[in-house]
């Protein structure tokens, strides 16, 4: 079995005097695709936000390759090679082009152009769109120039937020294909989805619940967990 690329223990955190998350564990090893479950306000988005750095922690600890990272600052982590795809995915007010370089920052710009050429290969919607604003594109659209910006520095692990949000059922059709895909070529994925559509291509699920981790298994294991199945696949 391969060894934990991201390990996070006992994670609390909390924005002011809120807390939002009490004692989550979750862990991703090299290559698997890792789908964190759960209804709006259950935590998802605070805990990437916490594994990037970007909420307080009061307590728990984080290592990315076996490296201590809860003390790093934001863009230390991400240059170590975390990618992160926010809800909103993109700046509007950007190109195409002008979100996916600024994805590459960590590796600079020539690098970042070369990575991009590369990536529009694979995704030859967005090379024909390069110019246009982001903010005009089909939310589809939006979502697949986030996931270039999230993979144009190479990240060993990509971390998404809601990928699915304000998708039809066909786009959000191709986004999983699309994640299916990246994980084929080894790029790990911590995807916060409340989408079951997203569970398809994972190798392990959490379940978020108020801001405790109240699950964690296999995706053939949450559909044999009978409160679960309930839950999350709207059986009675």
């Amino acid at each position: 079995m391969p060894e934990p690329l991201l390990s996070a223990e006992g994670i609390a955190a909390s924005y002011g005097t809120m807390q939002v998350l009490w004692d989550v564990t979750v862990e991703v090893r090299s290559g698997e695709n890792v789908v964190l479950l759960g209804a709006n306000g259950a935590g998802k988005t605070t805990l990437l936000r916490a594994l990037l750095g970007l909420v307080a922690m009061p307590a728990g600890a984080i290592t990315f390759e076996d490296r201590p990272i809860h003390h790093l600052r934001t863009d230390e982590r991400v240059r170590l090679g975390i990618g992160y795809m926010s809800e909103s995915a993109v700046f509007g007010d950007l190109t195409v082009e002008e979100n996916v370089l600024l994805g590459g920052w960590p590796v600079g710009r020539r690098r970042a152009r070369q990575r991009a050429a590369e990536l529009y290969d694979t995704m030859p919607d967005l090379a024909q769109r390069r110019r246009t604003r982001a903010g005009s594109l089909s939310g589809g659209q939006r979502k697949m120039v986030g996931i270039a910006k999230a993979l144009v520095a190479n990240p060993r692990l990509v971390v998404m937020d809601e990928p699915s949000s304000g998708l039809s059922p066909l786009f959000v059709s191709q986004v999983v294909s699309t994640l299916d895909q990246l994980s084929s070529s080894g790029v790990s994925l911590l995807v916060a989805e409340q989408n079951v559509a997203f569970l398809g291509p994972a190798d392990r699920v959490y379940v978020l619940e108020g801001g405790r981790a109240r699950f964690t298994g296999s995706v053939a294991d949450l559909e044999s967990d009978t409160a679960m199945h309930d839950a999350f696949f709207g059986l009675n």
